[in-house]
């Protein structure tokens, strides 16, 4: 359980609490379910990380969008989209073991994170992560209903394969920019889980 989300639980609950004791049992169980939700989205489950050489985990829980081509700073990319629905978990893990080089938020707008236009124009924190082997890209972005992104680590920090990262509230999207070097493991419409699913090995 993220420690935030106990927070955001309690004003459903003590006002479900405090409608039951007052004889208003069904707006009590509306605010109880609520709280219970809450407390579901923000759950934060133990992982098992897969170990070996080369391996590049999936940084979230969700539903592969799309596996492209696409570019970095002028160097030629894969690019892994997975989104998050409101009912995955939403804590994001690092997808290798590395250090983290450049942390950027870029403000912008609250597309539906499903879409194309989500992964260019919406708000988004990009991380660079540079391992033993090869630099990853990461970006966590924003969409229509998820308006807050957390990022729990800064430039310098040293990171483990599955390490959590961060969050992003509601409903998101999350890209992994890949070295051409990489060999992904999923395909679009399969669902990955953060810091277990392999999602690329490195050639």
């Amino acid at each position: 359980m993220v420690r935030i989300g106990i927070w955001f639980a309690a004003a459903p609950g003590v006002v479900g609490a405090l409608l039951f004791l007052a004889g208003w049992p069904g707006l009590a169980t509306a605010c109880l379910g609520m709280a219970g939700f809450v407390l579901f989205f923000f759950r934060d489950p133990e992982r098992k990380i897969p170990a070996g050489p080369g391996l590049i985990v999936s940084p979230a829980d969700g539903r592969v969008l799309a596996v492209e081509p696409a570019e970095v700073e002028g160097e030629p990319r894969t690019r892994v989209s997975i989104f998050l629905s409101v009912f995955d978990v939403h804590v994001n893990r690092s997808p290798l073991r590395g250090t983290i080089r450049r942390v950027e938020y870029r403000p912008g707008r609250f597309h539906v994170a499903s879409t194309n236009r989500a992964g260019e124009e919406n708000e988004q924190n990009v991380v660079l992560i540079q391992g033993e082997q090869t630099r990853v890209v990461v970006k966590q972005i924003a969409g229509i209903l998820a308006r807050r992104i957390e990022f729990w680590k800064r430039v310098g920090d040293s990171l483990a394969r599955g390490e959590r990262v961060g969050m992003i509230r509601f409903g998101s999207r999350v890209e992994v920019l890949l070295d051409p070097r990489c060999r992904v493991q999923v395909r679009p419409g399969e669902h990955v889980r953060g810091g277990s699913s392999i999602l690329a090995v490195l050639e």
